[in-house]
């Protein structure tokens, strides 16, 4: 997929999401920690539980609060996530690993979710877990759904990252996990959390705008 058919994806949910004919365009996405309703994805990343070896300050007048360089890990999970672009809620859930196996229970639990009728498009990442041949067999004895792969390196452009982004830097980049059951507890509280204000996400840009910002910041470099 080059750059011309990323854009033309862009305009298109745009359009339809806000023209109201959008199908469930889920998001998925996987982070080792810890998935268009639509469904995205990315290559996933461990995210440890981490306790640090001696108590941080909290903030003070005169000091910022402190954090020790040092800690200890105790242990991963993987957090497996899908976001509903039209209500931007998540469904989430932790798995000691990223396999096909609890990638297929993960989309099962989504499929449960999603109302009868409706298409589920599913945008994720190029991790071979998503092309396992038993998840190519579910597939298709679920004719509903459609996967829709990132190019190499463009993860980014899932708008799950959007949610990981703040899950890290809300919760987690700074907490004291003392085991792996900890960190798993603080994952949901936060979805929890999320899920009271989340509210549709808005693609405002339009495919001609992004093409020729582009175009004035790297003249000399092809689109593609």
């Amino acid at each position: 997929m080059n750059l011309e058919d990323v854009l033309g994806q862009i305009e298109a949910d745009r359009c339809n999401l806000h023209g109201g004919l959008a199908p469930v365009l889920v998001r998925f996405d996987s982070h080792q920690l810890g998935t268009l309703m639509p469904v995205g994805g990315h290559p996933p990343h461990q995210i440890q539980a981490l306790d640090r070896t001696q108590p941080g300050l909290p903030l003070k007048r005169g000091k910022c609060a402190t954090l020790t360089h040092d800690y200890k890990r105790n242990g991963t999970t993987t957090l497996f996530a899908a976001l509903s672009v039209l209500e931007g809620k998540v469904i989430g859930r932790c798995a000691p690993r990223h396999r096909h196996q609890e990638f297929i229970r993960f989309i099962a639990t989504v499929e449960r979710s999603v109302p009868t009728g409706k298409v589920i498009h599913a945008i994720l990442d190029n991790y071979a877990a998503h092309k396992h041949p038993e998840v190519l067999a579910w597939l298709a004895e679920h004719p509903r759904w459609t996967f829709h792969f990132t190019p190499t390196s463009c993860s980014w452009l899932n708008a799950v990252e959007g949610f990981f982004s703040k899950l890290t830097r809300q919760s987690l980049k700074r907490g004291v996990f003392r085991s792996v059951d900890d960190l798993e507890k603080a994952i949901t509280r936060y979805i929890a959390r999320h899920q009271q204000e989340s509210q549709t996400l808005r693609l405002d840009h339009h495919r001609q705008a992004i093409r020729t910002k582009l175009a004035l910041n790297h003249p000399s470099e092809s689109l593609h």
